[in-house]
């Protein structure tokens, strides 16, 4: 069986956001397919698309997991399901939000799945969170964590102390 570094970002901003992460990571670790997972912290941050929408709480973790991309990504999908996910509209609210960051240090680009995801390198709350857990990462075309933070326009991420 051979065991994967995987990277998640996990978002949410409805139905107590930071109990909903908090859940998602529960239910990652309890999988029998992940052997390990470390978590950054929590962080507040504004919404990417409509703006009459609550802020989000966002983290990132690492999972070493014995499942390949697309078994990952039905994980994946399957928690958020489990926390009430549902599809409104594009970039819109939502209970819980997992996406791949990084698998590995492959590329892939499918109709179902794309590695590295294809917008992080533009999102702080995926960067910082990241470069807290990974700080020596190298993102698989994309180059260093560092230089991808320095490459950010702004920033607007919180951190929330949480327990």
């Amino acid at each position: 069986m051979k065991i994967h570094t995987a990277y998640l970002g996990l978002g949410a901003n409805l139905d107590a956001p930071v109990q909903q992460i908090k859940e998602a990571l529960r239910l990652l670790q309890a999988q029998p397919e992940v052997h390990s997972l470390v978590s950054s912290q929590l962080y507040a941050s504004k919404p990417l698309g409509p703006q009459d929408q609550p802020d989000y709480v966002n983290a990132v973790c690492r999972l070493e997991v014995s499942l390949e991309p697309l078994a990952l990504l039905a994980l994946c999908q399957n928690i958020e399901m489990q926390l009430g996910r549902v599809r409104k509209r594009h970039w819109g609210e939502r209970t819980m939000d997992v996406d791949i960051l990084l698998y590995d240090a492959i590329s892939l680009h499918s109709e179902t799945l794309t590695i590295p995801h294809a917008q992080m390198h533009l999102r702080d709350f995926v960067l910082v969170p990241l470069a807290e857990i990974a700080p020596a990462i190298d993102i698989p075309g994309l180059g260093t964590i560092d230089t991808l933070l320095k490459n950010l326009q702004q920033s607007f991420l919180l951190p929330l102390a949480v327990e």
